[in-house]
This record gives structure tokens, C-alpha cells and sequence, in this order.
């Protein structure tokens, strides 16, 4: 595969690091400090795209920053995968930033700056994550964006809110410094490097003849580590982070945070342990099982819940676990299937936190059993949700149909039928608590004293949420450009 070399991965990384300053400087001109937010979105955006054309005629581009060790480069590697997760991104992060907006101004959120400032921060190490060259720069990228998010899952500053972030710090970082600091230390050890490989890293080790055993405790503490992932039973830190702002909900659970993790995920699957070993010592097999139950008991969970943000949270549990299970399978349909969930998933799971977020700015409503009769005086915004619920379950014509059928194709290809019934089951479950939501604001009559006049949230709220739940339709039409870069990353593994 032919290497470019250039420092555009880096210029990407940083730009919304350097809108800090400007977001700092214009902290008493809101519409400036605004702008500045908006102009690095857009030129996040920008040079991500200008290095599409090279990744889609398979090269890919590199460039290091720092050596601190052999082995040990604080480098960049923009290949088929990183571009797929940052293309995601940093195309939400701009309709974000336009939601942003309109909701610290609808809620007369206080700390303005301050909430831009770490959101900007964020998405730089988001983008990091996606275009880190091996585990070492991933790791540095990946605990950055805790310390990045943490002010901004606290950000109301209340009791509950201090109590959510710590909560929040306390799973992810704790994990990450006892188990998945231990992985890449055992993986250093035991290769004599974190850079990725196709193949996978841990086969030079698995050559040498070390014992299966290390191998199968260094993928135990990789996955305990991932905590962003929110695999049961370390997920409990995400609904406590749904005391944030609606915007930063929709942050942590589509574009940045758990996205992260998955992403870290499958780049430890394919390219620390590669599909051989994985295969041949049943732990892609463990981790299906793992997954599987993850979705199942989280959707159940899910239907329990009466907090809007709340299902939504323990509905992002399941929907992360897909991806997990897709790559899991070991099978190019099944990681092709885990691939396309990542910006599927992000595009209907945003648009959910965007309406729920307009809810409550325009009818100051959290809880499901106050929204009926609600789509009769917020009908963009339930349309909108309708859309994303049903992409969600799987039902064409909206993207959620692609990643299962892929998903479902790669169970058969691994010849484990009865993981069909995961999918089949969980389905269900997803239409049980997503539709009743939908049946209520449609169907059901406004509860008494309240008129059916229009009132919806502000243009720049709804504006954003109408764009992300049109992307759900548009992903089953047009989902050419992502599945070719998905095919890439599958094509690279043989």
C-alpha cells in the first residue's frame, strides 16, 4: 500500500485546538466567539475531506510529530478507518455547533465560553483517536478526551451534575489506567511495538511461541480498558453523564466519546490481534458472547425507562454493542456491517438527542409519559424522530437497514446462526421502546389545558435535527462513499 507523506492528519487534528484561543478572546461578543467555533468546524471538515481522494484510491498518508522512544512515535496514519470515523465526526461536530448554539441560548445556559472551549477540545482528540498511528498516540489522544469531556458532563454544576461527572471521570479513567495503560504495557512487552498492522500486531509474539495465555489476558485487560465502549458491566458511567447538556448528550453518544471507544475497539480487534489469532483462540467468540448480552439486557433495560435522556442512554448501550458484534464475527460482512453502524448509528442517535433537547426547550419536558399529543405542536422535531427511531430498528428505507443486513449477513458467513436471533430479538426490543414514544406524540391527545398551537424550538435547533434525521434516509440511498471505505479496511485485512 503506497504511503503519502504529509502533515494535513496534524493541521486537521489542531485546528479546533487553535479556535480556542479566538473562543477565549470573544468571551463577551457571543455571536464572534460563535463564529469561531463555526469557521473551525468547517475547516476541521474541510481538510479531513481534502484527503478523501487519496484514502478512496488506497494509499494512505503518514506523518510523526515526536519520537519519545523505539517504538514509541507520537505519529499519524490516515487509512480507510480513520478517514470513515472522522469524516463522521467532524461532519457532526458542524451541525453541532449550529445546534449548540441555539440551545445555550434557548436555555440561557451560563459558562458559555467555557462549554465551547472544551467542546472544540474534544473534537480534537476525537480526530486524534481516529487518525492515531499505533496504540501509543491513541492512548494519549484517548485519555485526553476524558479530561476534555469531564467539565463538560459537569458543566450545570449542580449536585447531581458534580455527582455524574465523577462518576463518569471514575469509570473512565480508573479503568483505563488500570487495565488498558496494562495492555500496552504487556502488548510492548511482548511485540516490541504499538504501531498497527493488518495482520495484526500480536502475531509476532504468537510466532515467537509465547503462551496463549498472555495473549488471552492482554485482550481481557484491551477490552476492560475500553470503557468508552460501555459494554455491560462497565457502562453504568453513561446514563450518569446524561445530567449534561442535550448538546454534549449528543456529543458523548454520537459523535465523539463512546464512538471513540468502539472505534479503539475494532482497531485492537483487526490490527493489535488480527482475525487469526482471534480466531484461533475463541476470543472473537468471547467477545460475541459479550456483546450479544450487552444488547439484549441494555434494550431491556431501556424499556424500563421513563427518563427520555435516559432511554436514549441505555439504548446507546445497545447500539454500540452492534458494532462490537459485527466485528467480532471475524467475517467481512460482519465487519463491514460493525463499520457502517458507526456513522449510522451516529446519524439516528443524534438526531434523537437533538429532539430531545428541542423538547425541552420548547415544552420543558424530560419525561416520556408528559410527551403525548406533543407532535401536534412540535411536528418537525417528532417527525424527525420517528425517522431516527426507525432507522434504528432496521427498517428501510433509512440506514439502519444496511449495517443489520450486512450485520445479519456476517452471522451466516461465521456459520452461527442462532446470533440471528440476537439480531432478531434485539429488533424487536428496539421497536418496543422507540415506538410507544412515537405512538404518544402522534396519537394520543394533549393532556388537558394545553392548546395545539405550534411552538417548536429555535431555527437553529431544528434546522440541525431536520438535517441529521434526512441523513438517516439519505445513508440507505447513498451509502456508497462509506461502504467503500469500509471494503477498503476489509480488503487491507487479507
Amino acid at each position: 500500500m503506497e504511503t503519502v507523506y504529509s502533515y494535513i492528519p496534524f493541521y486537521a487534528i489542531v485546528v479546533s485546538l487553535c479556535a480556542i484561543v479566538p473562543i477565549a478572546i470573544f468571551r463577551n461578543h457571543p455571536n464572534l466567539r460563535e463564529l469561531s467555533t463555526i469557521l473551525a468546524s468547517f475547516t476541521k471538515f474541510g481538510l479531513i475531506v481534502s484527503m478523501l481522494p487519496t484514502i478512496l484510491d488506497g494509499k494512505i498518508i503518514k506523518c510523526t510529530v515526536v519520537t519519545v522512544g523505539p517504538g514509541l512515535d507520537v505519529s499519524f496514519r490516515v487509512d480507510a478507518m480513520g478517514m470513515f470515523f472522522a469524516l463522521t465526526a467532524s461532519f457532526l461536530w458542524m451541525i453541532t455547533s449550529f445546534y449548540s448554539i441555539g440551545y445555550v441560548r434557548g436555555t440561557n445556559e451560563h459558562a458559555q465560553t467555557r462549554y465551547f472551549i472544551f467542546f472544540a477540545a474534544a473534537m480534537s482528540s476525537a480526530i486524534g483517536v481516529a487518525f492515531s498511528a499505533n496504540m501509543f498516540t491513541t492512548y494519549e489522544f484517548y485519555e485526553v478526551l476524558t479530561l476534555c469531556t469531564f467539565p463538560l458532563v459537569a458543566h450545570k454544576q449542580t449536585m447531581e451534575a458534580l455527582r455524574g461527572a465523577k462518576i463518569y471521570f471514575i469509570f473512565l479513567y480508573g479503568t483505563s489506567i488500570a487495565f488498558l495503560l496494562s495492555a500496552l504495557l504487556f502488548t510492548y512487552y511482548l511485540t516490541g511495538t504499538l504501531d498497527f498492522s493488518n495482520q495484526g500486531i500480536m502475531k509476532y509474539a504468537w510466532i515467537k511461541g509465547v503462551n496463549d495465555i498472555f495473549i488471552i489476558v492482554t485482550f481481557g485487560l484491551f477490552i476492560a480498558g475500553i470503557t468508552k465502549a460501555a459494554m455491560i458491566p462497565l457502562h453504568a458511567w453513561l446514563p450518569h453523564a446524561m445530567v449534561a447538556p442535550t448538546p454534549v448528550s449528543a456529543l458523548l453518544h454520537a459523535v465523539a466519546v463512546v464512538k471513540t471507544g468502539i472505534f479503539v475497539v475494532i482497531k485492537v480487534v483487526l490490527h493489535i490481534f488480527g482475525i487469526n489469532i482471534l480466531t484461533e483462540l475463541g476470543l472473537g467468540t468471547a467477545l460475541l458472547y459479550c456483546a450479544s448480552f450487552t444488547i439484549i439486557v441494555s434494550s431491556i433495560i431501556a424499556l424500563r425507562q421513563d427518563n427520555l435522556k435516559a432511554r436514549l442512554a441505555y439504548s446507546t448501550v445497545s447500539q454500540l454493542s452492534y458494532v462490537i458484534f459485527g466485528v467480532a464475527l471475524l467475517t467481512p460482512s460482519g465487519i463491514t456491517g460493525s463499520i457502517m453502524h458507526i456513522v449510522i448509528h451516529a446519524f439516528g442517535k443524534i438526531t434523537l438527542f437533538f429532539c430531545a433537547g428541542a423538547i425541552y426547550v420548547a415544552a420543558h419536558k424530560t419525561k416520556i409519559s408528559e410527551l403525548d399529543g406533543i407532535g401536534k405542536k412540535m411536528p418537525f422535531t417528532m417527525i424527525a424522530f420517528s425517522l431516527a427511531s426507525l432507522s434504528l430498528i432496521g427498517i428501510p428505507p433509512l440506514g439502519g437497514f444496511i449495517s443489520k443486513w450486512y450485520l445479519a449477513m456476517g452471522v451466516i458467513e461465521a456459520k452461527d446462526i442462532p446470533m440471528i436471533a440476537v439480531l432478531v430479538v434485539s429488533s424487536i426490543l428496539n421497536a418496543c421502546y422507540f415506538l410507544p414514544i412515537v405512538y404518544r406524540a402522534f396519537f394520543k391527545d394533549l393532556p388537558q389545558g394545553e392548546t395545539a398551537e405550534r411552538k417548536e424550538a429555535p431555527a437553529l435547533m431544528v434546522v440541525p435535527l431536520a438535517l441529521t434525521a434526512t441523513g438517516t434516509m439519505v445513508l440507505f440511498f447513498f451509502p456508497s462513499l462509506f461502504l467503500d471505505l469500509a471494503k477498503i479496511v476489509v480488503a487491507g485485512l487479507n
